[in-house]
């Protein structure tokens, strides 16, 4: 492991404060809006915007998201909570999530030897465009390193196994990358991470794992998507972003793209138009995160 110190700090989010975001879901039936809006106005909470959606009227799941200003956020919250679990949690039986808009989500970003969407990342949280905080970069390799350091955000190298070596040398690798996580981050980010995280990985992370797959799931999975694609001849090609589980590229999706090609385009330019089409889902996949926009539920997602 080897660490490269930053030149320059992290630049300052301008986040907007007294604000939170409340998220709701379960078994959809009449009168909940009220329930939920009358929990928030008696504590003086004035909602902002409210999105909300039911997959069935009769007895659906029912998903909402409201932004809502009030004076001393951080001070109200222990009686917000208190209020929002006798309400919702144990009167409705219905699943609940408050953040304060204030606070950024810690995003650390493993990494492998392409830079195309880490860079996109980084740049996008320099110019405030991604509500976040990155405080620190993970690569299996080096290449990237100067790059990060550019940006002043501390890089961190955890070489992963040659292939063929025993699995303990897997589990070291990952060890060493949880040890460096464990407390310090709130999302973690795969730009490229040419690595498969294993079921143990994910259980003891403790937080979401968004990748960028370069392909239009559930098409070419796996390794080599634009070489598949363009031996199956397709039109489209595209990118998906989704929350990792221990099933390779089965995770719920939260974003998509596709971009049309040709028969004339070789599949080296499939991988590099299918670049800009991987930043900007993966960029659109974390900034909603960021901005508690996503709702799971089992292998789906509902995106406000």
């Amino acid at each position: 492991m080897t660490l490269v110190e930053p030149r320059v700090p992290n630049l300052e989010l301008k986040l907007p404060s007294d604000e939170g975001v409340l998220l709701v879901q379960g078994e959809d039936r009449p009168g909940l809006v009220r329930v939920i809006s009358t929990v928030l106005a008696e504590l003086g909470a004035n909602i902002l915007s409210l999105d909300q959606y039911t997959d069935d009227a009769d007895g659906g799941h029912f998903y909402q998201r409201a932004v809502f200003h009030v004076v001393d956020l951080a001070g109200i919250r222990p009686a917000l909570e208190t209020a929002l679990d006798e309400a919702l949690g144990r009167g409705l039986e219905l699943t609940w999530r408050l953040a304060d808009r204030s606070a950024p989500k810690r995003v650390a970003i493993l990494a492998s030897t392409s830079d195309h969407c880490l860079l996109d990342l980084l740049w996008r949280q320099r110019r405030g465009e991604l509500p976040a905080t990155i405080p620190m970069v993970v690569s299996n390799h080096t290449k990237v390193a100067d790059d990060v350091r550019s940006f002043g955000i501390p890089f961190f190298h955890v070489p992963s196994p040659v292939p063929g070596e025993k699995s303990s040398d897997k589990a070291a690798a990952e060890a060493e990358i949880l040890r460096l996580l464990t407390g310090n981050v709130d999302l973690v980010v795969l730009a490229r991470y040419m690595q498969i995280l294993s079921a143990d990985f994910l259980q003891k992370v403790g937080v979401p794992v968004i990748n960028i797959h370069h392909s239009f799931l559930p098409a070419f999975v796996g390794a080599a998507p634009y070489r598949k694609a363009k031996e199956r001849g397709v039109k489209l090609i595209g990118a998906t972003a989704h929350y990792v589980t221990e099933d390779l590229d089965e995770g719920p999706i939260i974003e998509q793209d596709v971009v049309r090609v040709t028969h004339v385009d070789t599949a080296a330019d499939l991988q590099r138009r299918g670049a800009d089409v991987e930043r900007a889902v993966l960029a659109r996949a974390v900034t909603w995160h960021c901005q508690d926009r996503v709702f799971r539920n089992g292998r789906e997602t509902v995106v406000f």
